[in-house]
This record gives structure tokens, sequence and C-alpha cells, in this order.
């Protein structure tokens, strides 16, 4: 049993959007202008401009592998399951941590209307709404996802007003000294703002549920962080312009303070209220997508079966969510988060970089069914500028945050060995590229038949007729430059195998046929095909030859072939298989894709993955 695809284009906006905007705007502003001032401005969007490359290499592998578990998912079916171990518990516990993080945010803005409230109460108030979300997360990922695109919805429009109404009351005078602590601050600011463009990617964890996911992740992610980036350079610039510098360096409410400058209390319970609907998005987006890293990794046996079970009635996966709740509760009322957040941030990099290199190994596996919808661009220059950089921010995280990560590594590998591995077993695509190098022969296709029943589940491809053919047909992949007439004997022993029509009937027929005229269709493309005798016989054989099949001496030589029987009952469908054939062949990609198939059952694959249209 899979889960229900309910998630639709605006809603991926609303979770990315929701997942983003939170301590990253109305608490960070504040920390980030002590560090350097009014160019705070410039380093959020040197940050936004480090995570463009991962939230494309995310698109590139959300789209090719839209599964639960997201980067978990990626990282295992590219690096391995051992590197997969340690993306998942990384992934799981960056997630959920941050989201008990948000839900504990909500105090410093409670406080402001509530000046009484107790951090006891903070706590409460916090779990009750972890828990709230947990039922909807249940129930159905459609209900959450409406409820984000309400919540996002009115908390951009608050931002919009606050941006608006501020924009016309900023003062120059304000805004110099522009870069009071030199370059470099606003590089090291960077560092500490860049994990609030994290949440843009909380989407591919729960790819699997996104209806048309080849356009709907890209497009969601894309309009997220262009609208999020605006946001936070328009409310941090009008912030500077409203707040003097004394009040807002280091104040852990800038925007309400902008706020208070422009409307008075009114203007605080407003964006205070917005916060408070800003951690809550967070929350719920990290409750929804931290909860399918335990599914994914349950589903690939790294962890016990009952992580992946599905509610009978819902069909969400209510272990992990139970899972996750429960440990965010933990963090909210025992734990004290201030470098487990820095190592949540830590991990989250990490993950990051381990995407980047998922895509150039991907890319290098040469896997013919690794098939984005979305490619990103400038590849490898992009994924390997994106590496390089975050190990420069990794270097300014501190020893605390990188040993607690390391730990993190130790436990996977514990587990891994200890449980996992016994139980698995599957190749990666780092293994075909280890393969391919030393000119080996494939040991395993299990990533291949993956990858292509993800594009055909992705791409909601059904069956015809055709494809049931293809799936139990020979399919011969010729060496050297054999004569026509020397590979119809090979074709006519094939077919007669599995038909009751003698090899010298067969011979005689393909022979007549090229005598009347040539099936050469195109230059490099023959469709031979004849009428067999007897009843409900049809077949076909596609071929192969790279050096290619001499038909003549005046004919270029001949590298695909689409060899047809059929008895004369079948001569409708024997028309119908002839469309289904010129269709295929006529595919942008098909003659690359095919002429680099290292086996038969990839040339079947490219063959099953085609986009042609198919018969009802």
């Amino acid at each position: 049993m899979s889960t229900k695809k309910e998630l639709k284009l605006l809603d991926v906006f609303s979770i990315s959007t929701g997942a983003m905007i939170s301590s990253g705007i109305f608490i960070l502003p504040g920390l980030a202008y002590a560090k350097s001032g009014p160019a705070m401005i410039l380093a959020y969007m040197l940050a936004a401009i480090l995570i463009i490359p991962s939230m494309l290499a995310k698109a590139e592998l959300s789209t090719a592998m839209p599964k639960s578990g997201g980067v978990y998912f990626f990282i295992d079916r590219s690096l391995g399951p051992l590197l997969g171990m340690f993306g998942g518990f990384a992934n799981w516990f960056s997630l959920s941590f941050k989201s008990a993080f948000a839900l504990i945010g909500i105090g410093a803005f409670a406080i402001l209307l509530y000046p009484n409230i107790t951090p006891n109460e903070i706590k409460i108030i916090a779990v009750a709404i972890c828990l709230l979300f947990t039922i909807f997360n249940i129930v159905s990922v459609k209900v959450t996802g409406h409820i984000q695109v309400a919540l996002v919805m009115i908390l951009i429009t608050i931002l919009g007003l606050y941006i608006g109404r501020g924009f016309v009351s900023t003062q120059p005078e304000l805004y110099t000294p522009f870069m009071p602590h030199g370059i470099f601050s606003v590089v090291a600011t960077a560092g500490l703002v860049f994990v609030s463009f994290g949440g843009l990617t909380k989407i591919a964890s729960v790819a699997e549920e996104i209806q048309n996911p080849g356009r709907n992740i890209p497009l969601g992610m894309l309009l997220s962080f262009s609208v999020v980036t605006l946001i936070y350079l328009l409310a941090t610039g009008v912030t500077v312009g409203l707040v003097p510098p004394q009040e807002l360096s280091g104040s852990s409410i800038p925007l309400s303070l902008g706020a208070d400058r422009l409307m008075g209390k009114t203007g605080i319970i407003i964006l205070s209220v917005a916060a408070m609907i800003a951690f809550i998005t967070t929350a719920n987006a990290g409750i929804l997508a931290a909860s399918r890293t335990p599914l994914a990794m349950s589903r690939d046996q790294l962890l016990p079966g009952f992580f992946s079970r599905l509610h009978y009635r819902f069909n969400t996966p209510v272990i992990s969510i139970l899972f996750t709740s429960v440990f965010m509760i933990i963090v909210i009322i025992f734990l004290n988060i201030e470098n487990l957040v820095k190592t949540a941030s830590t991990l989250k990099i990490i993950l990051f970089m381990m995407n980047n290199v998922s895509v150039i190994v991907m890319r290098e596996s040469k896997i013919q069914n690794y098939r984005p919808k979305y490619k990103l661009p400038l590849y490898p220059y992009l994924p390997i500028f994106a590496i390089i950089s975050y190990l420069f921010l990794l270097a300014s995280m501190g020893l605390v945050p990188l040993v607690i990560s390391s730990l993190f590594f130790i436990l996977g590998i514990i587990i891994y060995f200890g449980y996992a591995r016994k139980r698995i077993d599957r190749t990666s695509a780092l293994m075909h590229i280890i393969e391919r190098i030393t000119a080996k022969e494939l040991k395993s296709s299990t990533l291949e038949r993956e990858l292509r029943d993800i594009v055909i589940e992705r791409d909601e491809i059904i069956d015809d007729r055709f494809d049931q053919l293809i799936k139990s047909c020979v399919i011969m992949d010729i060496s050297g430059s054999p004569t026509i007439e020397n590979l119809i004997l090979d074709i006519a022993e094939n077919f007669s195998k599995r038909w009751e029509i003698s090899p010298e009937i067969l011979i005689k027929g393909f022979k007549e046929r090229e005598r009347q005229s040539s099936t050469i269709i195109r230059p490099g493309l023959a469709i031979p095909h004849i009428i067999v005798p007897g009843e409900k016989c049809f077949d076909i054989i596609p071929i192969r030859c790279k050096e290619g099949v001499r038909f003549s001496e005046t004919t270029e030589p001949v590298h695909t072939m689409f060899v047809l029987i059929g008895s004369l009952d079948e001569r409708s469908y024997h028309l119908r298989a002839l469309m289904a054939i010129a269709n295929l062949v006529h595919e942008s990609e098909f003659e690359k894709q095919w002429m680099t198939a290292r086996n038969e059952e990839e040339l079947r694959d490219v063959i099953l993955l085609s986009n042609r249209k198919r018969e009802s």
C-alpha cells in the first residue's frame, strides 16, 4: 500500500514557504545586524545564492525519484545504504529538532502578548500545538496541506502589509554606515542566516505524495524561493530603516520593533501573531517531512518494518508520525537546545553537500533509468561550487556541532552493520561508476529496476499491449556488422522457439519481404515485418547493432531494428504496433538512450519508459 498523491502546486509552495518563514525573519535579523550592521541585507542575499545549487539539485533528484524520505532516499540510492543510514538519521533529527525549536520559539512572541506567561506554560502550548498537528498529519496529508496553505497566505499578507507600510517610513540615515564591520562580517553573517533557507527543500521528503511531481516540485520550490527571498530582503531592509541601531542590534523580536515604530502596540500584536503563525507552519511542515524518513528507511529494511505501516483508512505513516512527534515533545519539555540547534544546522549543511554529491554520482553512473524531469543547469560546476562553499560554512559552525554530527555517523555505522546489512540487497549508483571504471559487467540491476518502477509510477504509465509484448519479448544486442541475410537466420530461430512456425517459413518470408521493398524506414532504422500462418500470433524482436547491419552495398548500416511477425487476424494490431514504434523512435532522446544502453534489459527499459502515446 502506497501513500496518496494529494498535494498540489499550491501545497508544495506553502509547505516550502512555511518551512522557511520563521526564525530566519522573525528572530535572526537582530543577531545578523549585530554582526554586520545594515549590510546584513547583503548577507541574506549571499545566503540565498548559496542555497540555489542545493535547491536545483534537490529538484532534479526529486523529479527523478519522487519517493518518501527525500534526501535519505537520494543518498541511499546514489552513495549506498551506509551513507544512506547516516543521511536518514541526520535528516530526521534535523527536521524534527528544528520543528520542535520552532514551537518553543513561539514563547518569545507570546511574552509580548501575555507578559506574565511562564516558561512551563509556553512548553504546554508548544506540546498542544504539536499534538494537534500530529492528528492532522495522521488524518490526511490533504488536510495538512490545506491548513498550511491558509496559514502561509495569512503570513505573507501580514508581511506584505508590513513591508508596504514600512517602506515609505524608512529613514535613509539609518543605512549608514552600511558595512561597519567589513566585507568578511557579511560572509560570516551569511553562514548564520543560511539555515533560514533550509526549509525550502523539505518538500522533497513528501515527493511521493505530490501530484505531477515532475512539474510541481521544481516549480513550487522556485516560486517559494523567489517569494521568500524577496520577503527576507525587503523585510530586513525595511526593519533597518525603521529601528535605531542600538535597539535592533541583538534583538530577538526585530520585526515587532519595526511594527512598533509604525503602529505602536497594535503593530507589535499583529507581527507577534504573524511570528507565531510562522513558527506553527514550520512545525507543521517539519512533522510532515520528518516523519517520511523513518517510513522510507523502514521500506528499505534499514529500520524495523512497523515504521512503514500505513493507517488502514487514511494511508498515512501513522507510526512514523507518532515517533517523530514523541521526539519533538521530549525536546520541547526536557532538552537544553542551544548546541543541538547548531548541530541540526550543521547536519543540514552536510546533507546539502551530500545532495550535490548525489547529483554528480547519479549523472556519472550513466544509468539509463535515471530520468529527471528537471535537470540542474551548469553541471558539474554548480554542484562543485556548492560543495566547496558548504565546506567553508561548516568550518564556521564550531567544534561541538561537528562532534555531535560525527556521533550520528557512528550511530549509523553501528545500526547498519548490527541490523540492516544482512537484510538488504541492492546496488547504488556509486557502485555502477566503480564497475564502469573497472570495465566489469554489472553484477546487479536492482537500482535500474527500482528507477524504472519509480518512473512508471511518476509518469502514471499504464501498460498497453505493446508494453506487454516488450516485457516478454526477446531483445537482441548484436556485435560486429552482420549482413541482413545472416541476421535473418538468428531472427527466425528466435521466433520459432516461441511459436509453432518453422524457421524455413520465417526465413523465406523475411527474404521475400526484403526483395519486394527495403524495410529501411530511415537511415539507421529498419522495421522488417511479415504475415505468418496461424491465428492469434503476434510478436516482436527489437535489435541493436552498434556497428550496423549491412542490408546492401548502397545503403547505410542499420543500427536499430524492430522485427514483427503477425497472423492475418492480427493485421489491425500490426498497424497499431507500427504506429507505436513510429512514436517511439521519433522521441528526441531515443537514439541516444538506445545506443548508450549497456545491456538487453536497459534496451528494454528504453522502450518501456518512453513517452509515446499509449492505447487505453
